[in-house]
Parts: structure tokens; C-alpha cells; sequence
């Protein structure tokens, strides 16, 4: 993984905690930071990232892109678009 890829995962932990915090926090967390640093990290990645990762973040599926950060992406079910 790269540096870059570790800086996405971690967002996407935080990003998975607070929305799993929503139902009982108060005041509610706000995630458009984590949102703007998933965008801005996306960005970042070379041509060369694996192409299964690139289109999860693009597409805003980002429980696949962790899952697939992870090495778990065999559990990413098949989504709309025709891709896992």
C-alpha cells in the first residue's frame, strides 16, 4: 500500500466510525472534511493505481474502496454499473 493509499484508508476508517457514531451523537458529525480529503487524496493517486480502487473512489463507493484497501475486495458485492 502506498503512502497515499494509507492516508485514504485511515479517512476512510474515520469516515466509517463517525457515520457508525450518527444515531446517537449529538450534535451530529460533520463529514464533508473527510469527504474533501477523500476527494483531494483521490487526486493524488498515480495512473497506476489499481484500477478496481480508482473506480470505487470515483464512484463514491467507499466501503469497496476500503474493502479493497484491505485485500478483501472478493467480498465487494457486484454494484449497478457493472462492476463490483
Amino acid at each position: 500500500m502506498t503512502a497515499t493509499e494509507q492516508d485514504i484508508w485511515q479517512t476512510l476508517i474515520e469516515l466509517d466510525r463517525q457515520v457508525k457514531s450518527m444515531a446517537s451523537a449529538n450534535p451530529k458529525p460533520n463529514l464533508l472534511p473527510l469527504f474533501n480529503r477523500l476527494d483531494e487524496l483521490t487526486r493524488q493517486l498515480p495512473r497506476e493505481t489499481a484500477p478496481e480502487l480508482l473506480h470505487y473512489l470515483h464512484k463514491k463507493s467507499y466501503e469497496k474502496a476500503r474493502l479493497s484497501l484491505e485485500g478483501r475486495d472478493a467480498e465487494n458485492a457486484a454494484g449497478n454499473c457493472g462492476h463490483q
